[in-house]
């Protein structure tokens, strides 16, 4: 994308690289090296498919963490899967979320990842985004906006790959 703004592609966690949610079947699990266990480590980490990091590098984009994980998945789940260190959003204190967002049904992100891309074009990849999101943003976003829903019960597919490198290829 020579002379443009690179994008932005915003990255939950929990649901799109670590599945949840299906009860019909056990998650697949993935083996890690021996510097990736320890006696604390979370079991669910077992569940990040490891070629989520050379499929995220590879989109024409700079991935940042929109994660509660916040800094955590800089240590915890990025040298897992072969990611450098990525930018954090810093979410807002619960206590400066409005509550109105909430009943009308807006996502708590939102607003913050909005700020954040302050007019770039962004993808947000999440296993919470709804309707109410994407009508948000198209009359509060300045840029283009991908708000991408991913399946919590599978996580990140292929075909979740492809509609997201074909949406940050495209021309601004």
């Amino acid at each position: 994308m020579t002379g443009s703004v690179q994008r932005l592609l915003f990255l939950d966690v929990d649901g799109p690289l670590i599945p949840f949610g299906a009860v019909s079947q056990p998650y697949p699990t993935y083996a890690t090296g021996p510097e990736l266990h320890g006696a604390d480590a979370n079991p669910l980490l077992s569940r990040i498919n490891p070629e989520h990091g050379p499929r995220l590098a590879a989109l024409p984009c700079e991935v940042v963490w929109a994660t509660t994980w916040m800094a955590d998945a800089n240590e915890c789940i990025a040298p897992r899967i072969g990611l450098p260190q990525l930018a954090v959003v810093i979410w807002p204190e619960p206590s400066d979320i409005d509550d109105q967002d909430e009943r009308n049904g807006l996502h708590w992100k939102t607003r913050a990842l909005v700020a954040w891309a302050a007019g770039r074009p962004f993808a947000w990849v999440d296993d919470e985004v709804t309707g109410t999101d994407r009508s948000w943003v198209a009359a509060h976003h300045q840029g283009q906006a991908l708000l991408h829903r991913v399946d919590p019960r599978h996580g990140l597919t292929d075909g979740d790959y492809v509609a997201l490198d074909s949406w940050l290829r495209q021309p601004a």
